[in-house]
């Protein structure tokens, strides 16, 4: 269903992710809003690796509401803050995904919509 491309003309990848990630005809697919570290009581911790663990677990939860998995992860779209940690974040990130290598965009932004907030990860997935 999907095909995970690094093609030896574009450099390699310096973390988990792939160049391009292609979609065989009549899949079905998801586009999932932005999640961030909030947990269903809408508390969020302070702490940016806490924030990027119930960020990755709430993306988890609305793949599983849809009954897809974290293989059927065409694309993330990453944003963190300035006080965010871009190594941090991509090691929770790839012990995440488990080795699956979606395409990828990982964004350094001002700020996110709650001051709180330091992690944001919108996601397409297909199966």
């Amino acid at each position: 269903m999907l095909k995970l491309t690094n093609p030896e003309t574009l450099f390699s990848p310096p973390s988990n992710y792939s160049h391009i990630v292609e979609i065989s005809g009549g899949a079905r697919m998801a586009f999932i809003s932005g999640q961030v570290g909030a947990r269903s009581d809408g508390s969020c911790s302070e702490d940016f690796a806490e924030q990027v663990e119930q960020t990755l677990d709430n993306l988890s939860l609305a793949l599983d509401a849809i009954n897809m998995k974290t293989t059927d992860l065409v694309r993330l779209n990453a944003y963190l803050t300035p006080d965010g940690d871009v190594q941090k974040f991509r090691e929770i990130r790839d012990r995440w995904s488990e080795g699956h290598a979606a395409a990828s965009t990982l964004v350094i932004v001002a700020a996110l919509a709650s001051p709180s907030w330091k992690v944001e990860v919108e996601a397409v997935a297909a199966e």
